[in-house]
């Protein structure tokens, strides 16, 4: 059996939230709560996570299952009476006879860093534990010192109005001598005001108690939407300074969101209001203008999204330009050089090197040679109410404004569509494709209009 262990305890249905959701799944940049906890506990050292189950449990486990794989294992405890109780659930039902380092944490405690908990782990007393301070202790357990030691910590419904005044309170993580740990719950009870098996209890039963003063923003947990908000803006504040440290041009630290799984290499340029999500990637040289949106996309080298492109699933190739007011739809390709414009949409779409769509078009299930021009207006029409077709653009390719290309065709190399076409069928290479009823034009005719027009007016 492995030598440490973390216990993260994430039963609670956490009604405060007044969400249908289960608090521990409620997210913070694009992670969940326990995940965040459970990561911390694995940077820490913990060789694997028993997570402490209860309201929503096939959903917990899923979501830690698809991150952590088999470093994370279940235990579930049925009834909440309390922390002592969650841990004996998964000490009876995982841990029986270990006697390694076990690590004690919560599922909604987000703000953790695995350094901070590698202390715990790290001491070799029965108990060791974290301590902090608050202005407002209310709800708090308190910390009882006798000669500058822990002695006992006191829930704050059971606390004397001495006690009470203590401002050092219990942020409730722990790390326990396993051995220790199975002796202890088993003399825990239920003699509180709470009616419940308090863990900490276990500090009064050791002999000796090691902590370690943490600041309060760490170790806050979440109750509330109000308190979640909080400690999403701490949390994408660290991330900010972490990428901003490492090398990345950020505009505002305080005005950008990127979230746990993107990358921002040295040199890559983040301007306020900006969202990064998924497992987007932005590369050295690229620039990120304000208000840009985007998910699951690779920014290479030297690309340039104006203000306001949203993209998702998709690449964005070297010195390619975005935007502004741009949408890239999953599965846009850009290739190096390229361009998109402004007020245009992409969908499924590989845009060859160079070649540009400039404004106000939309190009879906496209396949687009190399220095292609798409004019202004340019709408491919792939889809027939039953399926999508694709049109492909060989290289050199060039479609006048105001065209429409109904899919399925190919337009050849070099060939040349003239404004205002709607082509229908496939061009030849090098040939020009017009499509447009004839002009007329009815000297003198302006005014007549104007006239009858008028009529109708008074008329009316």
């Amino acid at each position: 059996m492995s030598a440490t262990v973390a216990i993260v305890l994430a039963a609670g249905k956490g009604t405060r939230m007044r969400s249908e959701l289960p608090k521990v799944l409620h997210q913070i940049a694009g992670w969940s709560l326990a995940e965040w906890s459970v990561n911390a506990a694995l940077e820490a050292g913990a060789d694997r996570c028993v997570v402490v189950v209860g309201h929503g449990r096939e959903r917990v486990e899923g979501v830690l299952r698809e991150r952590f794989g088999d470093r994370v294992t279940f235990a579930l405890q049925e009834e909440q009476l309390g922390t002592g109780h969650a841990v004996r659930c998964a000490v009876e039902q995982r841990l029986q006879r270990f006697d390694g380092r076990v690590l004690v944490t919560y599922g909604d405690c987000p703000l953790i860093q695995g350094p901070t908990l590698a202390q715990l782990l790290a001491s070799d007393a029965p108990c060791a534990l974290l301590t902090t301070h608050r202005d407002d202790p209310t709800g708090y357990g308190r910390m009882v010192r006798k000669d500058g030691q822990i002695a006992a910590i006191v829930e704050h419904k059971d606390a004397t109005p001495e006690q009470r005044a203590i401002c050092e309170v219990n942020p409730g993580l722990y790390a326990f001598d396993g051995g220790f740990l199975q002796r202890a719950l088993e003399q825990l009870d239920m003699n509180n005001a709470q009616g419940e098996l308090y863990l900490t209890d276990l500090v009064a039963m050791a002999e000796r108690v090691d902590d370690f003063v943490v600041p309060i923003d760490e170790v806050r947990g979440i109750n509330d939407r109000r308190e979640l908000a909080e400690c999403g803006e701490l949390m994408r504040r660290r991330i900010a300074e972490r990428w901003a440290s490492a090398g990345a041009a950020i505009e505002d630290l305080g005005a950008v969101y990127i979230g746990a799984d993107c990358e921002v290499q040295p040199d890559a340029r983040i301007d306020a209001g900006v969202h990064l999500r998924g497992k987007t990637r932005i590369e050295s040289g690229a620039h990120v203008d304000v208000g840009c949106v985007l998910r699951d996309v690779h920014v290479s080298a030297g690309a340039y999204l104006h203000p306001y492109t949203v993209a998702a699933e998709s690449q964005i190739g070297a010195k390619a330009q975005v935007g502004p007011f741009t949408h890239l739809r999953p599965k846009t390709n850009l290739g190096e050089g390229s361009k998109v414009g402004n007020f245009c949409e992409t969908k499924k779409t590989n845009l060859g090197k160079g070649s540009k769509v400039n404004h106000l078009a939309y190009v879906g299930d496209g396949e687009i040679g190399e220095g292609v021009n798409i004019g202004a207006g340019v709408i491919f029409c792939n889809y027939d109410g039953v399926k999508k077709h694709t049109t492909t653009l060989e290289d050199g390719v060039f479609i006048g404004s105001d065209s429409q290309l109904v899919a399925p065709i190919t337009v050849g190399q070099g060939a040349y569509v003239a404004s205002g076409s709607t082509i229908t069928r496939d061009v030849p290479a090098d040939a020009l494709a017009l499509s447009r009823t004839k002009q007329e034009n009815k000297e003198g005719y302006a005014s007549r209009l104007r006239r009858r027009m008028e009529a109708a007016k008074k008329k009316a």
